[in-house]
């Protein structure tokens, strides 16, 4: 099988405008994203996809593979299907642009399990350890059935525990994907559902419309930036 993967960035960040370009340790947060995912000697291509020449100029910088995508791509899915529906893969990787601590371990994990002809889109779940992350909304849960395919994602607390009971394991999604590359092409097809909607959570739509998700566990812990405090958090990790 052929694996790709798509780094989509966009320069228009509401919270962060220019974060792909930010600097983080001397180099871009999107050049630490690329050199990451290409290192892990996982995937056939590797390609930054933005709407930015900005960023493009960036990436021709470290010699980088990119896509310049319309800029009227309503999410980053959309705008990786415009870099895939020409391209000969099997599976792509969404990685998102702004996950420059990702390492090889999630991304071999979540490549093995398209060994089982029967997955169609998979992505990441990690042991929630810090109960104040369960009451973040920033912070996306998931509940999975007994062959981990994910049964709900929430920005609430799930499963609830009403009674205390002791045990509960609580896991915190992170947003990298994979998907073959027909599925991705059909998803961006289909309608927002309303779940999708209430929730501001564009995975639920592959639940809403009986796809299922098969989540990997993984001791890896998502850091991303969203905001300038966040990069000096991680400017601080990579430091140590």
């Amino acid at each position: 099988m052929k694996f790709i993967a798509v780094i989509p960035a966009r320069y228009a960040s509401v919270r962060f405008p220019g974060k792909p370009l930010a600097i983080l340790n001397g180099k871009p947060i999107i050049q630490h994203v690329y050199e990451r995912v290409y290192s892990s000697n996982l995937f056939q291509d590797v390609i930054v996809a933005t709407d930015d020449k900005r960023i493009v100029e960036a990436v021709r910088l470290f010699n980088g593979n990119y896509q310049l995508t319309s800029p009227d791509h309503p999410s980053g899915s959309d705008r990786i299907a415009e870099v895939i529906n020409d391209l000969d893969c099997d599976v792509v990787f969404n990685i998102q642009g702004d996950e420059p601590m990702i390492t090889t371990e999630p991304l071999a994990k979540l490549k093995e399990i398209f060994r089982d002809q029967n997955v169609q889109v998979a992505s990441l779940m990690t042991a929630l350890k810090d109960p104040k992350e369960l009451l973040n909304i920033n912070i996306v849960k998931v509940v999975t059935d007994y062959y981990l395919n994910a049964l709900y994602f929430s920005r609430s607390p799930i499963p609830y525990n009403r009674d205390g009971i002791a045990d509960i394991e609580h896991y915190r999604h992170i947003g990298v994907y994979a998907y073959r590359k027909q599925a991705l092409l059909d998803f961006i097809k289909l309608p927002q559902g309303k779940l999708e909607q209430v929730e501001k959570l564009e995975q639920l739509r592959f639940l809403e419309n009986c796809i299922p998700i098969r989540m990997v566990k993984t001791d890896y812990q998502g850091i991303g930036i969203d905001t300038p405090d966040d990069l000096s958090e991680v400017e601080l990790l990579l430091t140590k």
